[in-house]
């Protein structure tokens, strides 16, 4: 199935309101139904099959990207990632694996939210090992638990709570939370309200322009002719 086409269909671009009633619309499937779905993709490469194990469960990618409105992204895009995840899950669904659908698409709904947001994110801010990636969701969720979200800097106290039960250095929490906290600045911005000038028209490049620097070369060029001549 083509990526693009699937995005297109996937997603709630005709706003959220119209799209939570089509979603709210589609049956829930019987166990048995299921299967039988899943069974014909499997066997038979069979469209409309998937299509209807992946409409089917819409809802669940809402639920499940309702727990990330906290990134302050696009709820619709986080909606159309998590729509690809699912559609991810239900062509790798095998129903002899003894569980239903909606578990097994999960992870990959949460996976292809996750990527969307690291993408979105400053790599700078958020660093791309494994291990960062980690602390950016795990530091987060804590401090949501911890109703600290909205400060700044954290002070000692909480650094080394957040240090013990994510078992992660205090450099590391520290580290993360300036990367977190602070905000990227986008050069195409103006540079004041009702202002047509932006700051990256304010950077100079301070080498010699293209016209310049030919010129001088084609001079070197003819000072080295004469004097080999």
């Amino acid at each position: 199935m083509n990526i693009a086409k699937s995005r297109a269909r996937y997603s709630p671009a005709n706003g959220l309101s119209q799209y939570y009633n089509e979603v709210h619309g589609f049956p829930i499937l019987t166990v048995q139904h299921e299967r039988a779905l899943a069974m014909q993709w499997r066997e038979r490469e069979d469209h409309a099959a998937v299509q209807m194990l992946v409409n089917s469960h819409l809802r669940l990618v809402i639920n499940i990207a309702r727990g990330y409105r906290g990134y302050e992204l696009p709820f619709e895009e986080v909606i159309s990632e998590g729509n690809l995840g699912l559609l991810q899950a239900a062509k790798r669904f095998d129903p002899g694996m003894g569980c239903r659908l909606s578990t097994y698409a999960t992870w990959w709904i949460r996976a292809a939210i996750h990527e969307y947001i690291m993408r979105s994110w400053s790599l700078v801010k958020v660093g791309t090992t494994a291990a960062q990636k980690k602390l950016f969701f795990n530091l987060r969720k804590l401090k949501n638990q911890m109703n600290i979200i909205d400060e700044g800097q954290l002070n000692p106290e909480q650094v080394s709570d957040i240090s013990i039960r994510l078992k992660v250095p205090e450099a590391d929490v520290v580290s993360m939370n300036c990367r977190m906290s602070s905000s990227d600045f986008s050069l195409n911005a103006f540079v004041a309200d009702g202002s047509n000038e932006q700051w990256q028209e304010r950077l100079r490049d301070e080498r010699e322009d293209q016209e310049t620097v030919f010129a001088e070369k084609e001079g070197t060029a003819l000072r080295r002719k004469l004097l080999i001549s």
